[in-house]
């Protein structure tokens, strides 16, 4: 892991490189990957003992023929030589099974005395043959590799380590130890930034013009984002650039920051909306439908090749004190917006509920029984057709809460996989309410009921203190609801439950 600090230091790459011939530089989109490698170039070449060139092969996307591909990285090798004022290696007119290796030889013999260093960027988009005629090109030149023969350490940059481009490369097959193909010498990943990573970034603002960020919007920029970088920079640039004057000097507070999230997911912008594309995945699915209900599944590890793929997209993270959650909460909110809007969009009008005290408050009982019945009267004709079979009871919920909160409450969610349930904070004028949502599977309400109840309790007590209540100092509400998932159910009548208990209201389904 190359911590941010170490981003920018080209002599460091050289250090870390060393006599490596190919290594892997891995991280999830939008963490600033290309900006890395080029800086490091500069640095690189700004010294004595090597040339550097970054090359994307960007182009190569979805062209899974080398007789067409190969002839575009050669192509790329010229023009990214020639923007950054390198020597420009001639192109032989080798066959393209040979074409790339010859087109490195001639490149590094140009550059000598200087050793030659490649950064290939952008190498997820290279597929079937194309990937494959790639990669034994440059293991080819294994054993010629040197000053003036050819380069003497070959970076391959993506999402994803080499070997899950090889596996899919061989229709899904994983490398043998002996492969050909096993060229990785080291590997590495972009981390996400730290606070005081933020702080220093503000810096730089604040160095231009003066402005200032409160304590607090710092905070919770990283709360928000767990230092994606690309969250980072949106946020800022949203709050100082848009939601305040661009000339503006006024501090940065927290108030701005949160006007500049809701500002971000609601402009669905391209990295955010990948994201929704990514959950279509059969694989990735099995992972984020798990984290959803909170279940254990047995089969979910560091190690399993569906929650490496999650964790190297980067929308899955794993530590010691939660499990596996969702990478931050801002994906978090993009996620279950993508999964459940299927359903917010088409429910009927909030209008026909009756959710809203007369002061204009909102009523949370009315509008946990409207649920109820619209569950009981849409649940197993919507459940048929949905993608997340196991989470659907989760997304109709948040479906129906989002359609009344939307633009004068929000919705803080709770979920991790092996806690068994989610636990859900409802804000709508200043007031709270908490739900905690679980699934029975087998065995009695009753058991489930008592071990939810003191659930629901410690998370109120967690989430809003001793006293527990809002800041307008009403009582939180609290509310179990139970989804009743027995391949036995019993019939509707005694499904639909509403049981007050001394703090917590019981909401069966």
């Amino acid at each position: 892991m190359l911590p941010p600090t170490e981003r920018l230091q080209g002599a460091q790459l050289h250090r870390y490189i060393g006599d490596k011939l190919y290594w892997v530089l891995h991280a999830p989109r939008q963490t600033g990957k290309t900006t890395f490698l080029q800086s490091w170039m500069r640095e690189i070449n700004a010294g004595d003992e090597a040339i550097a060139s970054y090359v994307t092969v960007e182009t190569c996307q979805g062209i899974a023929d080398p007789e067409k591909s190969i002839p575009a990285i050669c192509n790329a090798i010229q023009f990214h030589a020639e923007v950054t004022g390198l020597p420009v290696p001639k192109i032989p007119d080798d066959e393209p099974a040979s074409r790339l290796g010859q087109t490195l030889k001639n490149w590094s013999a140009l550059v000598a005395p200087k050793s030659l260093i490649v950064l290939f960027d952008e190498v997820d988009v290279l597929i079937d043959q194309t990937l494959i005629s790639f990669l034994r090109q440059l293991r080819g030149g294994f054993a010629s590799r040197g000053v003036g023969t050819f380069p003497v350490s070959i970076a391959l940059v993506g999402m994803r380590d080499l070997k899950d481009y090889i596996t899919a490369s061989k229709g899904g097959i994983p490398p043998n130890p002996g492969s050909p193909f096993n060229i990785k010498s080291d590997s590495a990943s972009l981390s996400n930034f730290q606070k005081d990573d933020i702080t220093r970034l503000f810096a730089q603002r604040t160095a231009e013009n003066g402005q200032q960020i409160t304590v607090e919007a710092l905070d919770y920029i990283y709360d928000q984002s767990i230092g994606q970088p690309w969250i980072v920079n949106s946020l800022l640039q949203r709050a100082t650039m848009r939601i305040l004057d661009a000339e503006s000097t006024e501090t940065v507070t927290i108030d701005h920051i949160q006007e500049a999230r809701e500002q971000m997911i609601q402009a669905r912008e391209t990295h955010l909306d990948a994201l929704g594309e990514r959950l279509r995945d059969q694989r990735i699915r099995k992972v984020i439908q798990t984290i959803i209900t909170g279940e254990t599944n047995l089969a979910m590890s560091r190690t399993s090749p569906d929650v490496e793929l999650a964790m190297d997209l980067g929308l899955v993270r794993w530590d010691t004190k939660t499990g596996f959650t969702i990478s931050n909460p801002i994906y978090e909110e993009i996620m279950t917006r993508y999964l459940d809007a299927p359903y917010h969009d088409n429910l009927p009008p909030p209008s026909t509920w009756q959710w809203a005290k007369p002061d204009g408050t909102l009523d949370m009982d009315a509008l946990l029984k409207a649920f109820q019945g619209f569950w009981q009267n849409n649940s197993e004709v919507w459940e048929q057709a949905a993608d997340y079979p196991e989470a659907f009871p989760h997304l109709l919920l948040m479906a129906f809460l989002q359609r009344i909160t939307n633009g004068s409450g929000r919705i803080e969610r709770e979920y991790a996989a092996g806690r068994g349930r989610m636990d859900l904070a409802v804000e709508y004028h200043g007031a709270w309410n908490i739900l905690e949502i679980k699934l029975l599977r087998q065995g009695k309400f009753e058991t489930l009921m008592a071990e939810g109840i003191k659930q629901t309790l410690g998370y109120r007590d967690s989430f809003s203190g001793a006293t527990c209540r809002s800041k307008d100092g009403t009582p939180v509400k609290c509310y179990l609801l139970i989804f009743d998932r027995r391949p036995d159910k019993p019939a509707w009548a005694e499904r639909i439950k509403w049981l007050n208990n001394d703090d917590v209201t019981v909401v069966g389904c």
